[in-house]
């Protein structure tokens, strides 16, 4: 009897082949998803990762930064009050290098020990900032409380600079009063006239012939003051001829001194010791020449002001 082979069971094996090959696709293709998942989240953190880090180095360069403006307004709060910055210009020396680093490191190499490094460094620098701002704030008070004590000072020394100059004005004015009511006057003031032969002429007006006149003679007294002091005083005269020249000879005494500021010829000058006694004085003068007919003028002077005046005249 003959045996027949069937092809169904030939196809049932080929099915299965494809079914299980289908499986084993279906199996790496979702090993492959899985993968690229995983793969997809490893990605996601490493982005947050150097996001967080990038975050962390602005925000210490933002510290950096501001740490480096208030240091600049100490400097300047410092220095306005006229103290040394030395070591406030050294700090902001020092965190400008330190923004120069933190601002080199790139995208995401900002590791941890770096951001424990700079931020002990700024909580160091913090520190600092809070104990010069109290120093700073200490300054300013003394130096109201200083400014407060000059100005009272000055006030008080304003006042006495007034008080001094009133008193000293005051000592002036007295001082001018005591020079004028000391001043010298003469009084009884005569004018004679002596010849060739030593005969002497007065008359009540003054009136003489000047051919006959040698000599002039002048006597007159010091009018008492109990203010002057009694010392020796110089006396000039001056006889001042009809034309308003002053007599003037080295050789019979005459010579200049200062009137008003300004340099005058004196005829003759003696000195006295004043007593406060009306003592008499007298200068006798003689030209050595003829004199001038006309109005003369006798001037009397002590301490460059004038004591006395008076006139006469030659025929």
């Amino acid at each position: 009897m003959e045996q027949n082979t069937s092809p169904e069971p030939q196809k049932s094996n080929r099915a299965l082949l494809w079914i299980a090959l289908i499986l084993v696709l279906l199996g790496i293709n979702a090993v492959l998803i899985y993968m690229n998942q995983q793969k997809g989240k490893q990605n996601e953190q490493l982005t947050a990762t150097v996001q967080e880090k990038d975050t962390k180095l602005e925000e210490q360069i933002k510290q950096f930064e501001a740490l480096k403006a208030d240091f600049e307004r100490q400097s300047q709060e410092v220095q306005s009050m006229g103290q040394s910055n030395d070591s406030l210009e050294a700090k902001i020396a020092s965190i400008n290098a330190d923004l120069l680093k933190l601002r080199s490191f790139k995208k995401g190499s900002f590791s941890i020990a770096d951001q424990q490094r700079f931020k002990q460094r700024a909580a160091n620098l913090e520190s600092q900032l809070k104990a010069k701002d109290a120093e700073i704030a200490q300054l300013k008070q003394d130096n109201e409380a200083l400014y407060t004590e000059t100005t009272t000072l000055k006030e008080r020394q304003n006042k006495l600079t007034d008080t001094i100059s009133t008193v000293v004005r005051s000592n002036q004015e007295l001082t001018e009063k005591v020079t004028i009511a000391s001043r010298l006057q003469a009084e009884n003031i005569k004018v004679g006239v002596i010849n060739s032969r030593n005969k002497e002429k007065d008359d009540e007006e003054n009136e003489f012939k000047a051919k006959r006149v040698e000599k002039v003679k002048v006597t007159f007294n010091i009018a008492r003051n109990d203010v002057s002091p009694k010392e020796t005083k110089e006396i000039m005269m001056r006889l001042i001829e009809p034309d308003g020249s002053a007599l003037y000879n080295l050789s019979t005494g005459g010579g200049t001194f200062m009137i008003d500021g300004a340099e005058a010829f004196y005829t003759a000058k003696q000195d006295v010791v004043y007593d406060n006694t009306r003592q008499p004085v007298q200068f006798v003068y003689a030209k050595g020449a003829p004199y001038k007919t006309g109005l003369h003028t006798v001037e009397l002077y002590s301490g460059g002001v004038m004591i006395g005046k008076t006139t006469f005249t030659l025929k």
